[in-house]
């Protein structure tokens, strides 16, 4: 039995560190994005399409973070984190369609900051469970 917690722990741990390197890997391929926006025709199609993948992804890291609570019984916190990035998204999303970008801009940034602050830590944790094995 302890065994099967510590394997499903061990998986959900592992698929919220790719849910959060999903979501920081997008983030950051939406500001290239949007500076191909200001520079190429197909910048936007190619800024509304990377939204969509990153709202995408601000929702498996919702659902990772549930599934890695779950089966250990761990702490919410990353389901917190998640949900809090998901509602960022929201946001991001509804400024971007309304065309503010005096705090659309700053909010990508502010969320790609705080996406790298959650994944660092995730990395290393992966580091030191692999060292483990």
């Amino acid at each position: 039995m302890a065994t099967q917690v510590t394997a499903a722990t061990r998986r959900g741990a592992a698929f919220l560190q790719i849910a959060i390197t999903l979501q920081t890997l997008t983030i950051f391929l939406q500001a290239v994005s949007a500076g191909l926006l200001l520079t190429s025709s197909y910048g936007e199609m190619l800024h509304g399409v990377g939204a969509r993948v990153m709202y995408g992804a601000s929702m498996l890291y919702v659902l990772a973070a549930v599934l890695a609570w779950k089966p250990g019984g761990g702490s919410p916190r990353p389901i917190w984190y998640a949900s809090g990035f998901l509602a960022l998204a929201s946001l991001q999303v509804v400024l971007g369609i309304a065309h503010v970008p005096s705090l659309h801009l700053p909010l990508g940034v502010l969320m790609f900051g705080l996406s790298v602050l959650v994944l660092a830590p995730a990395v290393r944790a992966g580091r030191g469970a692999a060292g483990a094995r």
